[in-house]
């Protein structure tokens, strides 16, 4: 049997779900007796190994000297993209900060300061425009709406491809 984690809620099922790192999350009923989450997960099985075998290997983390380099490259490079794009778009963002995340590309607050993770430097330029635009676009629109879409287009109209670049190298 896998390793797996169990967040108990107020749901009637139990759910399995196989979480991108091969994490196995298993949501349940909260008087649901253990041995029937096992029985379960015995069940499915084959499932479970079927789905972990697609995932991808994980990516190894960059070193320290690594994201340095990364760091100065985007201090240097995000600022200058993000003024040439907020001009085309007609925005005005309050801050540029450049920070470590590892989970997001960008960031955009409500008060309209925009922060880029340094670990876009490790994609193509085109892709590093297409976040730079779309966390621009958020200072119109704060959401995904067609609208906000719409604005991300009018600016670059090959922005799936671009925004694919970004989901082939996680």
């Amino acid at each position: 049997m896998h390793a797996y984690r169990l967040i108990r809620s107020k749901r009637r099922t139990v759910a399995i779900e196989i979480r991108p790192n091969g994490e196995i999350l298993v949501r349940a009923p909260r008087l649901v007796p253990r041995a029937v989450i096992e029985r379960e997960l015995a069940l499915r099985e084959e499932w479970i190994a079927r789905h972990l075998a697609t995932l991808p290997p994980p990516r190894p983390e960059p070193s320290e000297e690594q994201l340095a380099a990364w760091r100065k490259a985007a201090a240097d490079h995000l600022p200058k993209r993000v003024a040439h794009f907020a001009a085309v778009m007609g925005v005005t963002p309050a801050a540029v900060k450049i920070n470590a995340a590892a989970k997001r590309f960008g960031s955009c607050s409500s008060k309209g300061n925009l922060n880029f993770s340094c670990r876009l430097m490790a994609y193509p330029p085109e892709a590093i425009d297409y976040v730079v635009v779309h966390e621009l676009a958020h200072l119109t629109h704060m959401n995904h709406s067609a609208a906000f879409y719409a604005t991300v287009a009018a600016v670059l109209p090959d922005y799936k491809a671009r925004a694919a670049l970004l989901k082939n190298k996680r």
